[in-house]
């Protein structure tokens, strides 16, 4: 059963991941009619919230944008950076929304700042862990091992979970900002193709968590399920 749920949940994460990208490079080739750039966008939202001291910066790779609460940077992708589309400018809000939630002291997000650490080590210990723990089921210290894994997964999927309300409420402070700013989106067509955009965005991790999820059940079931037919 457990697998069968860990198989469903892959199948729906592709789907969702297929769906998100196919949607991100449609309205990156969507003009906004502004003609602002991410970075315009981003400078600019940060500043109606009283925000100066965080810079923004121009980062390699694609969908690489995020916030980082540690040296206060809003760190965009170059499509992002430099883009002038529906899609540059929901990501670049959205990113500033953490930022948003950084200076008002967003309760969510102080939490899943202060787990990073502890995620880290957990995310690292697991992947060798219950590699072994595998490996070494039928012996006491395999037994052991897994139970070690187990509490590395709970710390993990916990993370997961917590990143939920952080994601859904940047998104939520980027529309109602974008919603409020009609010489940036100067449509409703505009802004309703930016929520579809972080809608999808947002569903990628609800997949992830219901994946972290999935893999500590199956877990559980294996440490706990009970042995019946021994």
């Amino acid at each position: 059963m457990g697998l069968i749920l860990f198989i469903g949940i892959a199948i729906i994460s592709f789907i969702v991941q297929a769906r998100f990208k196919s949607k991100f490079r449609k309205y990156s080739e969507t003009p906004l009619h502004a003609g602002l750039t991410g970075r315009d966008i981003a400078e600019k939202m940060l500043h109606d919230n009283g925000i100066y001291d965080v810079q923004i910066r121009s980062v390699e790779g694609s969908l690489s944008d995020h916030y980082n609460p540690g040296d206060r940077t809003v760190n965009l992708s170059p499509e992002v950076y430099h883009g002038r589309s529906i899609a540059a400018a929901a990501v670049a809000a959205h990113e500033c929304g953490h930022a948003v939630q950084h200076a008002k002291a967003y309760s969510w997000l102080q939490f899943r700042s202060a787990m990073v650490p502890v995620v880290n080590i957990a995310s690292n210990l697991l992947q060798w862990v219950f590699m072994l723990g595998i490996i070494l089921f039928a012996s006491g210290i395999g037994h052991t091992l897994l139970l070690v894994a187990f509490g590395a997964m709970i710390v993990v999927t916990l993370f997961s979970v917590v990143t939920l309300p952080v994601e859904f409420d940047a998104s939520n402070r980027a529309l109602a900002w974008l919603q409020t700013n009609r010489g940036i989106m100067q449509t409703s067509t505009e802004h309703t193709q930016a929520k579809d955009a972080l809608w999808w965005a947002a569903m990628t991790y609800v997949v992830a968590a219901l994946g972290s999820v999935a893999q500590l059940l199956y877990l559980a079931m294996m440490l706990f399920g009970g042995r019946s037919d021994d």
